[in-house]
C-alpha cells in the first residue's frame, strides 16, 4: 500500500520514504533525492564544450540548453525536489562470436527511454496519491538538458568515474539514469556528494581502443566509439576505423574493464537482451522495412539506416572474413554515398582491390572516389 503523508506540511522525511519505497517497488536499482538547486559542475561542462570535446553534438552547445543545465528549475519552475533513479541493464556479458555485431548492452533489450519514462510517470502518481494532492512533475530521461551525473552524485547514489560514467557501488556503471522533478519538499538522501572511489586505477583510460580520454574524467567525443557509431552522421575518420572492431552501436570497453563491474548483475527484465548478437552480413543486407523492424522499440532507433550500415561496413572490414565481400559489393552497388564509402574501405581491407579499381569507373561521388583511390592504393 502507498504511504499517505498528511497534506499539511507534507513532511520532507515522509515524502522521501514515499519516493524511495515507490522507486524500489517499480524495480529501480538505486534512488536518491536532493533539493532542486544549481548544478555544481556546470562550469566544468561549459569548459568541456569550449574545448570542442562535444564534437558534432550541437544540441548540447545550444545556448538555451547550456543555460537550462545550470539549474533544473529552468525545466520545471515549480520544482522543489529532484529524484534520481538508476536502472541496471546488467553485465558483464560474453564476447560476441566472430562475424557477429557488437552492440552496447543497454541497447540489446527494450528501449530504455520508454521503460524509464513509464516508471517515472508511475512514481509521480504514487507520490501524488501518497501526499493526497496532485503534484507538478517532470520526468527526464536522457534527452532533457540536465546534468544528470551531477545530480546522481549529489543524491549519493554513485560517483562519476574516470571514464566519465556514473558508478553506483554494488551495481556498477551499467546503469541508466532518470530524473523526476517534483513540486514537493523532500529530505535529501545524502548529506554531501558521493565520494569518488577510483583511486589510482586507470584501467578504463588505458583500455579505450581509440584513446578518447584526454585525461581522467575528460572524454573527447570526437574519438569515442559510442559517439562515432551513434551521434556522428558523417564519415568515420579513417585512422579510427581499424580500432572499432565489430562495434556497430556504442561501446562498453571502458566499463568491461572497470573493477566495479566485475560482479555479475541481473538487468531489469525490460532491458534484458532480446536476441543473440546479429550476423554482420545479414545486417548489411537489411532493406528499409526490415531495418525498421530490427530497431523497433529499442534504443537502436537512435541511428538512421545509413549510419548503421556504415558501422556494419567498418565491422566487416575489420573482420578479416573474405566471405563478406559479396555483401559489401552489393552495398557498393545499391546504397548511398555514406555506405558506399565505408564499403569501399572494407573491401580494400579484405583484399578486393581489382574489383574496386573497376568500380571506380562508374562511381560519381567524389568522397566515394577518394575512398576507392585510397583502398586501391592499399591505404
Amino acid at each position: 500500500m502507498a504511504v499517505t503523508v498528511p497534506l499539511d506540511g507534507c513532511q520532507p522525511e515522509a515524502v522521501t520514504r514515499l519516493v524511495v519505497d515507490g522507486a524500489r517497488a517499480l524495480g529501480f536499482h538505486r534512488v536518491g533525492v536532493s533539493a532542486a538547486a544549481p548544478a555544481a559542475t556546470h562550469d566544468r561542462f561549459v569548459a568541456w564544450l569550449e574545448a570542442g570535446y562535444a564534437a558534432g553534438m550541437a544540441y548540447m552547445a545550444d545556448p538555451a540548453a547550456v543555460r537550462d543545465r545550470r539549474d533544473v528549475r529552468a525545466l520545471c519552475a515549480a520544482a522543489r525536489s529532484v529524484v534520481v533513479v538508476a536502472l541496471s541493464y546488467g553485465g558483464p556479458a560474453a564476447p560476441a562470436p566472430p562475424g557477429r555485431a557488437v552492440i552496447a548492452r543497454y541497447a540489446r533489450g527494450g528501449d530504455y527511454h520508454m521503460v524509464m519514462k513509464r516508471k517515472l510517470a508511475e512514481l509521480a502518481e504514487r507520490v501524488a496519491a501518497g501526499i493526497g494532492r496532485p503534484v507538478i512533475s517532470r520526468a527526464c530521461v536522457d534527452t532533457a538538458p540536465v546534468l544528470e551525473r551531477d545530480l546522481a552524485e549529489r543524491t549519493g547514489i554513485g560517483f562519476v568515474g574516470k571514464n566519465t560514467l556514473l558508478i553506483a557501488p554494488g551495481v556498477g556503471s551499467n546503469v541508466l539514469l532518470g530524473e523526476l522533478l517534483l513540486d514537493v519538499d523532500a529530505a535529501p538522501t545524502a548529506e554531501e556528494p558521493a565520494r569518488k572511489r577510483c583511486g589510482a586505477c586507470r584501467a578504463c583510460l588505458d583500455a579505450c581502443p581509440t584513446g578518447a580520454f584526454v585525461d581522467a574524467f575528460v572524454l573527447d567525443a570526437r574519438r569515442c566509439i559510442s559517439y562515432l557509431t551513434i551521434e556522428h552522421t558523417g564519415a568515420i575518420p579513417r585512422e579510427l576505423r581499424p580500432r572499432m572492431g565489430a562495434m556497430v552501436f556504442g561501446c562498453d570497453v571502458c566499463q568491461d574493464v572497470c573493477p566495479f563491474n566485475a560482479a555479475e548483475h541481473a538487468p531489469a527484465p525490460e532491458l534484458a537482451p532480446a536476441r543473440e548478437p546479429p550476423d554482420l552480413v545479414a545486417l548489411l543486407d537489411l532493406g528499409a522495412a526490415r531495418f525498421r523492424r530490427f530497431v523497433e522499440r529499442t534504443a537502436l532507433r537512435r541511428v538512421h539506416r545509413a549510419q548503421f550500415l556504415r558501422n556494419v561496413c567498418v565491422a566487416l572490414g575489420n573482420s578479416g572474413d573474405a566471405s563478406a565481400i559479396p555483401a559489401l559489393r552489393r552495398a557498393m552497388e545499391r546504397e548511398g554515398p555514406l555506405v558506399r564509402a565505408h564499403a569501399a574501405w572494407a573491401l580494400g581491407r579484405l583484399g578486393d582491390g581489382a574489383w574496386l579499381a573497376a568500380r571506380r569507373a562508374v562511381e560519381d561521388d567524389p568522397d566515394v572516389r577518394a575512398e576507392l583511390d585510397t583502398a586501391v592504393a592499399g591505404g
